[in-house]
């Protein structure tokens, strides 16, 4: 698959596109806030599934208690 510009992407191939960066991606960042600090922090997806995407998480992590609290979360 060609390398998109900045300038043109075929929107007939934007969903591959997306969801090639998704599968490429093996450390993808996940964004919480804590209180009024955002945060950002390594995940290790479990399984991918189109656009969803499955992380396990420890109860004890900081990053469970922000998803509780705020799950309007970025990855």
């Amino acid at each position: 698959m060609p390398t998109p510009s900045a300038d043109h992407v075929d929107p007939s191939e934007l969903v591959q596109q997306a969801l090639s960066v998704i599968y490429a991606d093996r450390l993808p960042y996940l964004a919480t806030v804590e209180g009024d600090q955002p945060r950002l922090r390594p995940i290790a997806p479990v399984k991918t599934d189109g656009f969803t995407i499955y992380i396990a998480n420890l109860r004890s992590y900081g990053k469970t208690a922000e998803i509780e609290s705020n799950p309007r979360v970025e990855i």
